[in-house]
């Protein structure tokens, strides 16, 4: 999933583009279906192309729900953020491990309700496996990149926590150093949303963040805007499609993981209460557990 100044993918070979619908309405656009260094990928850029979507119109469940359609393991998702850390500095890249939610949107962050009900575990919320080659593969690609604004080459950190916010609006001042006081790491808003539904969905879920910017709580750097982010978004994009080439063959690999089998003890509505047209349009989730 690709985020903003991410809006295709280079490298994908064999590209067909693919329209679904799913039973929560449109995903955010077409999926371009092809291959990466001979991997079977599937791209979305979730705000559209052109960018056309903000983060509060994103139909998270739709997307999701139409990459397990389609038959996608493994979601690496790439956010703009900002930093609450100055050693995560712009141009840095940041796998995050855990989240913290500040939206006002928890019905569009599960596919479950009308009539099913289910818990998933999400003490952490991210796939580990996968969490871990990223960071391993962007620590060396980044090391090679030119000196950014913290006068060094970015730096892949290994983990963090992100501030899940509302939008479109940035923080306020006083938000920001509340944020950095309660020990975040970096802020966003959209990647909560597709770590919960991806843990539901049984698909693998990892994090690139791509710091742009120090939010607004920075005496000595600019507060955070749509021209400051745009300068750091080309250069942190040509940097993610680089450790995504890298990286898709290793993730490829078969894991040990327990995300494939999130549902097998979240479900606790009992099978026969199942309302049909509940379960009907849960059958790409439910069907490997109640065919």
């Amino acid at each position: 999933i690709g985020g903003s100044g991410l809006y295709h993918i280079q490298g994908l070979e064999a590209v067909r583009e693919v329209k679904l619908q799913t039973p929560f309405g449109d995903p955010s656009d077409a999926y371009s279906c092809g291959t990466l260094a001979g991997v079977d990928v599937v791209f979305l850029a979730r705000h559209g192309r052109g960018h056309r979507l903000m983060p509060s119109e994103l139909n998270h469940r739709a997307n999701i729900h139409g990459l397990k359609q389609l038959g996608v393991e493994r979601i690496i998702s790439v956010s703009a953020v900002g930093s609450f850390r100055e050693e995560m500095a712009p141009r840095d890249m940041v796998v995050i491990d855990q989240f913290v939610d500040r939206t006002k949107r928890n019905r569009d962050h599960t596919f479950f309700g009308d009539g099913i009900v289910a818990h998933i575990a999400f003490a952490d919320p991210v796939c580990r496996d996968l969490g871990n080659t990223l960071w391993q593969v962007a620590d060396r690609v980044l090391s090679n990149e030119s000196n950014g604004p913290a006068g060094r080459p970015p730096r892949a950190h290994a983990m963090g926590t992100y501030l899940n916010m509302e939008g479109p609006a940035f923080s306020t001042r006083a938000e920001s150093f509340l944020y950095k006081s309660w020990g975040m790491d970096v802020i966003g808003m959209t990647n909560l949303a597709e770590a919960k539904l991806a843990r539901e969905a049984e698909i693998c879920y990892a994090t690139m963040a791509m710091v742009t910017d120090y939010d607004c709580w920075h005496e000595s750097h600019e507060s955070v805007s749509v021209e400051l982010v745009v300068q750091t978004l080309q250069q942190n994009a040509a940097a993610a499609e680089a450790i995504l080439l890298q990286a898709i063959p290793l993730a490829a690999k078969p894991g040990h993981c327990p995300c494939a089998s999130a549902l097998k003890t979240a479900l606790i509505t009992a099978p026969d209460h199942f309302p049909p047209e509940t379960r009907a349009k849960l059958d790409v989730l439910l069907r490997k557990y109640f065919d």
